[in-house]
């Protein structure tokens, strides 16, 4: 098993939730996250006073997955959040040791 993190763009969540969907993927965590990584924020104009944007609105998404699931999930985040500018995000695979349903108790592949 492993736990996909994904950081994209806000505005690509609805394509990236719908390619997950259609390969099979049956739950996905989302949170409103901050960050930079090499775009460094940005300037904006605001009444004419410029402000400086240190910390650009992200979407947090995370998928625990087999797998067997995991290239086609990695496929399917990177076509669907590509936008081919700066600031499309990454994808970190991470291993998931175990996951445990807290309603049945089943745990491993069968908990996801």
């Amino acid at each position: 098993m492993k736990l996909v993190t994904a950081i994209i763009k806000p505005f690509k969540l609805d394509e990236v939730r719908e390619a997950l969907s259609a390969i099979g993927v049956q739950g996905i965590t989302v949170s409103e996250v901050k960050g930079f990584g090499r775009q460094k924020g940005h300037t904006e104009l605001y009444r004419g006073t410029e402000y400086v944007i240190d910390f650009l609105p992200k979407t947090k998404i995370e998928i625990a997955i087999d797998e067997s699931l995991l290239d086609s999930a990695i496929e399917a985040i990177t076509q669907s959040a590509h936008s081919g500018k700066i600031g499309d995000g990454k994808i970190f695979i991470t291993p998931l040791d175990q996951a445990i349903r807290i309603r049945t108790g089943e745990s491993g592949p069968e908990a996801l």
